[in-house]
């Protein structure tokens, strides 16, 4: 099967479902309303306001409705990782040039908030910051267009990529949610404007933020799309405690959150609410890691970081925290279920998912011993965020202490917390890969290099293993890249031990029943610039 067949193939995965209770059929079916105001929950507040260096969803839920994109996953359709629409652009482009060149036509009459025109330029501009950043500036998805060699506008209406080479995953990371359209001018205005300012072409105009509090839109009555977006506003208001969260859903002080909650609150909500109360569930393209910073002792030792993951039983943790968290399936490096992830006969082959878990501790015991660290002590840094960082990190402890690993847990709000993953100022770190278009040939790009993936938290150089993604984005046959995958893989979990899953997330959505037009994805950053959503009542 050549690349392009293979992506297509993957839009018949089974990656979610929708659960209706106490609502007949699916959102969004009858006609659209237009007005009000939606209020939703965000769990956190964002480092910056720059969806070019940002990776969490604390960015992409209030700040996704003030940006256009140049094409996306389609809302109408967003389990699938095939199914992309045009936004700015008038048609998806067929590759010419042996699949090395896509040309794309603009909108024409599109304009950003401040009045300005949106041209070819500003698309250019925004790419080339996000693929070839400046100096003094961060893109937290260099290593998704590492097949792109130029982007160009040969005209105010014409945006042209060249590749170096054909590459089935270029069309889902050029739909990444984060790649919103910013203005060439305010670019070379200040390159790093966009980290404290808002200016887009998107369905809602910025109305103003509370620091702490929350992040207001309006309608944009300009945008490009006719008769969108249906809502006159919304809010997107902060709360870092979950049970604030549920509470200000059961109170109907907001409507929905987009990220998750855990089976008793799904359970709790359905029970005070019953046909008031909507649920939606979903397999989610996110996974917790833990990693150990490789500049640090002794965790520059192989066999300290290898002991690390033998010592953890994510077979039984699978059975027990998908009881309380957001967490389920085990897998290793790809989203469970795609064709290029592990079968569980090939993770059981890999340290840390042995089936015989007293065999699993007895050898991290031996490698502790013989790294002369049989007491070792060290600071699990991770992020104060309830579900699931806090209760997986206070398993994960309770997993080395069983190996005689005595650790404290250090919770820091996002932005301390994401600041000393890039400062690399930790022993071990709680981590994540959570992507957005399941797309495994560019997702695994966390586990790159650190100078090359730029998400790499853990400070190691490995050429072999960049060499290795590098073929696999250029392999056409589904045979061959999974064969690489699995060496990537294994090199990743085992033979050098860099960084290491707990368990992959499950997505579950309650909302209230009179939120129309928003569909369940995968992913908690797909889906939201909000210009489908309606509110029925």
């Amino acid at each position: 099967m050549n690349l392009s067949k293979y992506l297509r193939a993957v839009s018949i995965m089974a990656v979610g479902a929708a659960v209706a209770i106490g609502f007949s059929g699916v959102p969004g079916q009858a006609a659209p309303k237009k007005g009000g105001i939606l209020n939703f929950v965000v769990p956190d507040e964002p480092p910056s306001w720059d969806g070019h260096r940002e990776t969490t969803f604390a960015l992409i839920h209030p700040f996704a409705p003030f940006y256009s994109l140049l094409i996306k996953v389609n809302p109408e359709n967003p389990s699938s990782p095939t199914d992309f629409v045009c936004d700015l652009c008038t048609e998806m482009p067929t590759p010419t040039d042996g699949g090395r060149t896509y040309t794309f036509k603009i909108k024409q009459g599109v304009k950003f908030h401040d009045g300005t025109p949106l041209t070819a330029q500003d698309v250019v501009a925004s790419y080339n910051k996000i693929i070839f950043p400046p100096e003094g500036t961060t893109s937290a998805r260099v290593a998704y267009f590492v097949m792109v060699d130029s982007v160009s506008a040969p005209d105010e209406h014409t945006v042209v990529f060249k590749l170096k080479y054909p590459s089935g995953a270029f069309i889902p990371a050029l739909a990444t949610p984060y790649n919103f359209i910013y203005s060439k001018a305010k670019l070379d205005q200040d390159i790093r404007w966009y980290e404290k300012n808002v200016m887009g072409s998107g369905p809602f105009k910025f109305a103003g933020r509370e620091a702490g509090a929350s992040v207001r839109g309006e309608r944009n009555n300009d945008y490009h799309v006719p008769g969108q977006p249906y809502l006159d506003g919304f809010e997107a208001i902060f709360s870092s405690k979950q049970a604030v969260r549920v509470q200000a859903i059961r109170g109907d002080r907001a409507a929905i959150e987009f990220r998750g909650f855990p089976p008793k609150s799904r359970d709790d909500l359905v029970d005070a609410l019953g046909k008031d109360i909507t649920v939606q569930e979903s397999d989610w393209n996110c996974v917790l890691l833990f990693t150990p910073n490789h500049k640090k002792k002794p965790f520059d030792d192989v066999r300290v970081r290898r002991a690390l993951t033998l010592a953890v039983d994510r077979w039984d943790g699978s059975k027990s925290l998908s009881r309380i968290a957001i967490v389920k399936a085990v897998g290793g490096v790809v989203f469970p279920g795609h064709p290029l992830a592990a079968a569980k006969a090939d993770l059981e082959q890999i340290p840390g998912f042995w089936p015989d878990i007293n065999k699993s501790r007895a050898e991290a015991k031996r490698l502790l011993q013989e790294a002369g660290v049989s007491d070792l002590t060290f600071v699990l840094s991770n992020r104060a965020v309830d579900q699931p960082y806090t209760i997986v990190g206070t398993w994960l402890i309770d997993q080395w202490r069983q190996i005689g690993v005595t650790v404290e847990q250090k919770m820091e709000p996002t932005g301390p917390f994401y600041a000393r993953l890039r400062s690399q100022e930790f022993d071990v770190t709680m981590d994540f890969n959570c992507q957005s278009v399941v797309n495994p040939l560019l997702d695994i790009g966390k586990f790159l290099s650190t100078d090359t993936g730029n998400e790499s938290y853990g400070g190691y150089i490995d050429r072999d293993l960049d060499k290795i993604f590098e073929a696999m984005n250029r392999a056409p046959e589904e045979a061959e890249q999974r064969k690489l995958m699995r060496q990537f893989e294994k090199r990743v979990l085992d033979e050098q031990a860099h960084s290491f899953v707990t368990l992959w997330w499950n997505r579950i959505i309650p909302h209230r029943s009179y939120v129309k037009g928003w569909k369940i994805s995968p992913s908690h950053y797909l889906n939201q610039d909000l210009a489908n959503v309606w509110l029925d009542k």
